[in-house]
């Protein structure tokens, strides 16, 4: 018998059927630090921005970088905890979480606060696989849909009520506190661990690291980011934009070619053959790029168009996150009773139905109505994600269901990653040209612009203003109401892409009702 299966035996024997609770507890704890962080930064962009006077591109690389570091990571999760054991793993993972949570909140420079946020999020996507892999390793297939519907209420109760203490803390006191909030669930977290989680199998042989498809993930990601973050700026047909991208597509068929040879493969390409993983992949693509851009694009939206606070924009958030906590074991109950296409194919159409409903926003939509179709959206969301993780490792034979979590983890942070940059693209060459078209309509045959020009030069004219100044104001107050206007008419049409994304969605997730699972047998009862 295997050190690990002794030691789960054990540790059963000792806490009885509280076992499963309490190891869903521990890496629960550990999840909510790394989706606390993932989430609280974003209302602390702007204050960030003003620090460090850098721009938004830049900016967006702490939630991109972030985003890619974790997307890297997640697939190593199988030989970490293959040779450190899940306690082993999950102590480094958050450790690692740890110190770039301090050396964020201590950081002197924009440099120092991304590489921090990078740390954060290589250790990050250690730990999400980790807390499937544990779940599904301690309950038996007919309960896994209601633990992970128990294990999300703590996994979304970060994200609702993180940005809410996060804006109040930028606020009152400084951005620099958002990065410590998540201290106390890694130290907790980490205490559970070491006396509940096990630790490695000394009689199994170890897998090496494919070390190789490492490196090459991280080659094709990081460019492929790198020119969408910059592409605006340098150019879309300039040379460094073509050659990064150029540099990304070359990792990646490289890494294609490697990994369908190589004898224990990060990105297992097998799993694929199965169908109704493939849809379940094609689905968490798409549902990782509409979630992660999503929740990017809405505290981003409230503070630049509707000039709400920190904590104001937080507040916004809360009740769709207590919405998704209550959603949450409701939907892990239906996955368990449902096929999985169900419940994920109305979660979808409920998710595209609440960002069409944001299509005609603008500076005067009121608080009530945002939080009520941001927190329509938190239902579907809800809906979809037990079901589509039961679903998705439901298809995966119970000998690869590390490789399957750390897959599945790994297409929903590359989806984040991809939605948060191709959305900031979208706005940013949306907004250019909706303000190239509306200057060009801005001329002195134009009656509404010359009467807002006449009337702003009297303004600055009665305010002490000399002539010329003052039709110079006027004219800088026009460029900025042209450009708060595009802006606005950007994010609408951000939101509509975002709706249009999950109706997509709804194909794949259709296809998986038309394929078989695969019948897991349920776990030795040792180890419950």
């Amino acid at each position: 018998m295997s050190t690990e299966v002794s030691e789960l035996t054990r540790l059963s024997a000792r806490y009885g059927p509280a076992y499963r609770w309490l190891a869903t507890l521990t890496v629960m704890t550990g999840t909510i630090s790394t989706v606390l962080s993932s989430t609280i930064v974003n209302v602390a962009i702007p204050d960030i921005m003003g620090a460090f006077g850098i721009s938004a591109t830049q900016a967006q690389w702490m939630s991109t970088g972030f985003l890619a570091a974790m997307t890297s990571t997640m697939l190593a999760n199988a030989w970490m905890v293959g040779r450190f054991g899940q306690r082993g793993a999950f102590l480094i993972a958050i450790g690692t979480f740890s110190v770039g949570s301090m050396l964020g909140g201590l950081s002197p420079n924009e440099q120092t606060l991304i590489f921090a946020r990078i740390l954060q999020g290589g250790a990050a996507g250690l730990t999400q696989p980790l807390a499937m892999m544990v779940i599904f390793g301690v309950f038996p297939p007919d309960k896994r849909g209601q633990a992970m519907g128990i294990y999300g209420i703590g996994v979304v109760l970060a994200p609702a009520l993180g940005p809410t203490l996060g804006g109040i803390l930028v606020d009152n006191l400084s951005w620099r506190y958002v990065f410590f909030m998540s201290l106390p669930f890694c130290l907790i977290g980490m205490g559970l661990a070491s006396v509940l989680l096990p630790g490695p199998e000394r009689d199994v042989p170890r897998q090496p690291l494919d070390g190789i498809g490492l490196v090459l993930i991280v080659l094709a990601l990081f460019p492929l980011l790198t020119a969408l973050a910059n592409g605006q700026r340098w150019g879309w047909s300039e040379l460094p934009t073509g050659l990064t991208l150029l540099l990304s597509l070359a990792a990646l068929i490289g890494l294609v070619l490697w990994e369908r040879q190589c004898r224990h493969p990060l990105l297992d390409f097998s799993l694929f053959r199965n169908p109704q993983f493939a849809a379940a992949a094609g689905v968490t693509l798409i549902y990782g790029a509409g979630l992660f851009g999503s929740t990017y694009l809405i505290p981003v939206f409230v503070q630049t168009i509707q000039g709400f606070t920190a904590t104001r924009s937080g507040l916004l958030l809360m009740p769709a996150g207590l919405v998704l906590a209550v959603i949450f074991p409701l939907a892990g109950r239906l996955s368990d009773r449902l096929p999985p296409h169900y419940p994920v194919l109305s979660g979808l159409a409920v998710f595209a139905l609440s960002f069409w409903l944001l299509r005609d926003v603008d500076a005067n939509t009121s608080f009530a109505f945002l939080a009520c179709a941001i927190a329509l959206g938190r239902i579907g969301l809800g809906l979809v994600m037990p079901a589509l993780t039961a679903g998705s490792l439901r298809a995966v034979d119970p000998q690869k269901i590390a490789q399957g979590s750390g897959t599945v983890n790994f297409l929903r942070q590359l989806g984040g990653a991809l939605g948060v940059n191709v959305l900031t693209v979208f706005m940013e060459r949306r907004t250019a040209f909706m303000v190239d078209a509306m200057t060009a309509t801005q001329t002195s045959g134009n009656p509404s612009t010359q009467a807002l020009m006449d009337r702003m030069t009297e303004l600055s004219q009665a305010g002490g203003a000399p002539g010329d100044l003052a039709q110079g104001y006027a004219a800088d107050f026009l460029g900025r109401v042209i450009y708060a206007q595009a802006n606005t008419l950007a994010y609408r049409e951000g939101f509509i892409l975002v709706s249009v994304l999950f109706l997509v969605a709804m194909g794949p997730a259709w296809l998986m009702g038309r394929t078989r699972e695969t019948r897991h047998v349920s776990p030795d009862p040792a180890r419950l």
